[in-house]
């Protein structure tokens, strides 16, 4: 079915409903479209389901307080909205389910990699080399790039156009970032010793 006719069906509005019912309604459609996709959903596309004169943040939140106590949780997350299992479960499912896959079984030194590009993207392979004095390793970038953490950015403007590294929405979902202004201020890790100046 086409986008257009699924709109053409779907009664945003729901003006049968008694005000309290249609509110309800609103929260079911908003907790349906989060756990059927995969990636988070931002609000524009939430308000594309409900009244012209609905919030969906006012709806998010009774969302999270209806899931209060629950496995799983609603997170802001990459600029949208995604259900996902609360912190702590993860051990019952790694026991019970071959998440495998999704482990991204990252060294200390692969976290710092991607801090580094977090902060200083784009940035070229030459770039990290001048911030970590060693080159580092092709398999190194492609690991993080088969991960989905990393991705290609704009070719840079120097000689030989090297290209950039940027980090990707799955950097932002795995380390529970809305957008990378909530990465740690460089200044307070340079101030708790974690970083040099």
């Amino acid at each position: 079915m086409a986008k257009d006719q699924a709109d053409q069906e779907l009664d945003r509005e729901l003006e049968e409903f008694p005000q309290e019912l249609r509110w309800r309604e609103w929260i079911r459609r908003i907790e349906a479209v989060l756990f059927a996709s995969a990636s988070p959903v931002p609000r524009e596309d939430l308000a594309l389901i409900v009244g012209q004169g609905a919030s969906v943040d006012l709806l998010i939140d009774d969302l999270m307080a209806d899931l209060e106590g629950r496995s799983f949780e609603v997170a802001q997350v990459a600029g949208g909205w995604m259900l996902r299992t609360r912190s702590t479960y993860a051990a019952a499912i790694r026991a019970a389910a071959d998440v495998s896959d999704q482990d991204l079984d990252l060294r200390e030194y692969d976290v710092a990699v991607l801090a580094a590009i977090a902060y200083h993207q784009p940035i070229t392979r030459d770039g990290l080399k001048d911030i970590f004095g060693k080159e580092i390793s092709r398999d190194l970038i492609g690991r993080l790039h088969a991960q989905g953490l990393i991705g290609t950015g704009p070719r840079s403007p120097r000689r030989g156009a090297p290209y950039t590294y940027v980090t990707t929405e799955k950097f932002l979902i795995a380390f529970d970032m809305e957008t990378l202004q909530d990465l740690p201020d460089r200044e307070q890790l340079e101030d708790a010793g974690l970083t040099e100046a």
